[in-house]
């Protein structure tokens, strides 16, 4: 699978946590194409491709802040996996909270990973690097 073709679907409300995390990839150099959405009821409308969104690519990956307004991280992970088009979406949560209640919350909806923005700096981006590195070994469900 060509890496670069894979979409990253970043969903966070925090303006100057997206811009970081864009950075981040910049300054690893990893190029794929990048959507940012303020919370999980644009999300679905950007992975279905309603209301003036484009549909968002297969194959993608997304990246989960859980503390949202309108839908938190939790609700969109419950309403991902009912809805039969994206219940096969690859989500790695990329949040503050370190709650012991949000992770097992998330695990139960099927993540691939939860991961702390607490660790930034190096830490930060040796978990780019992870993320990069996953996408490039693991097979991704296919597009439909």
């Amino acid at each position: 699978m060509d890496t670069k073709h894979i979409h990253l679907l970043l969903i966070e409300d925090d303006e100057v946590d997206a811009e970081a995390i864009q950075r981040a990839f910049e300054r690893q150099r990893i190029a794929n194409p990048f959507t940012v959405v303020a919370d999980g009821i644009e999300a679905l409308k950007c992975l279905r491709g309603e209301e003036g969104y484009e549909r968002l690519p297969r194959p993608y990956m997304i990246l989960l802040d859980i503390n949202m307004p309108r839908m938190n991280g939790i609700e969109f992970l419950q309403t991902l996996r009912k809805d039969p088009d994206l219940s096969s979406s690859v989500v790695f949560v990329l949040t503050t909270s370190n709650s012991d209640e949000d992770k097992m919350a998330a695990y139960r909806e099927h993540i691939a990973g939860y991961l702390l923005k607490s660790r930034a700096g190096a830490d930060f981006l040796q978990l780019i690097e992870m993320l990069d590195a996953y996408w490039r070994v693991v097979e991704l469900p296919p597009s439909h």
